[in-house]
């Protein structure tokens, strides 16, 4: 899997993904500050709390757009496009006079991020085959988690110093922009051996992208139960300081950035649809020990095992995305995952919240569990390869 990070192209993509993370929760620390600097403003305390969700609805609704985009007028002029315009909107909150306008900037973020995530993804496809590209799929979640928690504890340290400070961090894509240009600058040529049954797409890739698509979103509802619950779920147990749920999220990407980076191996050895319904268990198991949790201790557990599920999951959905689609649609069905995934991030405290307050956290914590085990089941039955279908090449593309 390493040996990739001797290619330049992986290199520059590699830096591409890391930004998507930093759309939401980057300037979550900045948030109590940022209410206060802007506090003479109407609704103030709604505004500075939508500076969160917005990118992430605006990537939800133009993704499907931005991948049709990126088929239609080229991958890397997009992708160039969507860093630049991330390093304008996130840096704009250092300069900008209102909170209002402040809003409008995240809502460009979330533009930003759409044009990155297709782009970037149909890239993929267009680069890697095979054993390749589920190594590269394994290695880019690796490379958000960890990135991202070296983001976030950073945002932590420059938010204690001004409640703008985390804007800066927003101008990294400026580093990134000539390396990403100057390292995918010639054409994406096709994957050696891309004549073969993957990159053509499936017959019925259709039908099977719309069932990557429900798995995905249904995925992420549960997934956000645990950043948008657990202060208040670890509350409940009697640790509400704030390092406890700074030590049950760093459970989740640790054990996530680790299990990514044996994502290849694992694809392998699984296959397509077994891949995905361990990772579903995984989940359920960690949704199970959160329901029987009445510690720090057994939650942090559970917190492990989820970011576990999350590291197999969020490649193969991608993975899947730009494996099953023809080459030419390749930008179509990586916004279809990148709606998804959005979407299920946005609708899950509105799933979730009433069923904690008419259920309990237990309860609730283990009916999403036995929701993540029929997801499992589904997975395993929905994605087996077809008779006939093609083997993917185990090769990296010239």
């Amino acid at each position: 899997m390493l040996n990739l990070l001797k290619d330049a192209r992986a290199i520059a993509l590699l830096l591409a993904a890391s930004l998507t993370i930093l759309s939401n929760s980057l300037i979550s620390p900045a948030l109590p500050g940022i209410e206060a600097r802007f506090a003479g403003e109407e609704n103030a305390a709604l505004l500075a709390r939508l500076l969160v969700t917005a990118p992430s609805l605006m990537v939800a609704i133009l993704a499907p757009f931005a991948g049709a985009m990126a088929d239609r007028f080229g991958r890397f002029p997009q992708l160039l496009a969507g860093v630049a315009l991330f390093a304008i909107a996130g840096t704009a909150g250092l300069y900008l006079p209102s909170l209002h306008l402040l809003l409008v900037s995240r809502l460009f973020l979330g533009v930003a991020v759409a044009l990155i995530m297709t782009a970037q993804t149909a890239l993929i496809g267009d680069y890697f085959s095979g054993q390749a590209r589920g190594n590269f799929m394994g290695l880019q979640i690796a490379a958000t988690n960890f990135g991202g928690l070296i983001f976030l504890v950073l945002a932590g340290w420059l938010a204690a110093l001004s409640p703008l400070g985390p804007f800066v961090i927003y101008g990294i894509a400026l580093v990134y922009l000539p390396v990403i240009l100057f390292a995918l600058r010639r054409p994406a040529e096709p994957a050696e051996g891309a004549h073969h049954g993957t990159s053509d797409g499936e017959d019925k890739w259709v039908a099977t992208l719309s069932l990557v698509v429900l798995l995905a979103g249904m995925c992420f509802v549960c997934f956000y139960l645990l950043p948008t619950q657990a202060p208040y779920f670890l509350a409940s147990l009697g640790h509400a300081e704030p390092q406890a749920a700074g030590m049950l999220l760093g459970s989740m990407t640790l054990a996530g950035g680790i299990m990514s980076l044996f994502f290849g191996r694992i694809r392998l050895r699984l296959g397509r649809a077994r891949t995905p319904a361990l990772g579903f268990l995984l989940f359920a198991t960690g949704f199970l020990l959160f329901a029987l949790a009445q510690g720090l201790g057994l939650a942090l557990l559970g917190s492990a095992f989820i970011g576990a599920g999350g590291g197999m999951l969020m490649p193969t959905f991608l993975g899947l995305a730009v494996e099953i689609a023809p080459a030419q649609r390749r930008g179509l069905a990586a916004g279809a995952i990148t709606t998804s995934v959005f979407t299920g991030q946005f609708l899950s405290p509105i799933a979730s919240t009433p069923l904690i307050q008419t259920q309990g956290y237990p309860a609730t914590f283990a009916l999403t569990s036995g929701v993540l085990v029929v997801l499992a089941l589904v997975a395993l039955v929905g994605l087996r390869p077809r008779r006939g279908l093609a083997a993917e090449p185990l090769h990296l593309a010239a």
